[in-house]
C-alpha cells in the first residue's frame, strides 16, 4: 500500500494498493485510475506516484530476500499433523 493525498484533502493520506493501479495521468492534475474503474485526483505528480510504487515493491523484495527461508515457507501450505492412532 502506498500513501497518496487527494486533491480535495491534502492533509489526510489515503493508502492505495499499488497493484490495483491501472493508469496514472497528468491532465494537468494527477489522475490515478484503479482497475475497479475508480479514479483519484492526487497532489503527487505521476513521477512521484511511480517512485512510491517502486519503493514499496523494493521494500517487499528486500524483506523477502533478507529472510528467504521464511518467505519460502509462508508460500507453502502446512502439512496437517498426523492424528493419534494413525
Amino acid at each position: 500500500m502506498i500513501p497518496v493525498h487527494r486533491l480535495t484533502h491534502p492533509e489526510q493520506p489515503i493508502w492505495i494498493n499499488c497493484d490495483l493501479i491501472a493508469t496514472i495521468e497528468a491532465t494537468p492534475d494527477t489522475v490515478v485510475s484503479l482497475t475497479s474503474a475508480a479514479k483519484l485526483l492526487v497532489i503527487e505528480t505521476p513521477d512521484e506516484v511511480v517512485d512510491l510504487v517502486c519503493d514499496w515493491k523494493a521494500r517487499v523484495l528486500a524483506r523477502a530476500l533478507a529472510n528467504p527461508e521464511e518467505s519460502r515457507l509462508s508460500l507453502v501450505p502446512r502439512a496437517e499433523e498426523p492424528h493419534a492412532g494413525d
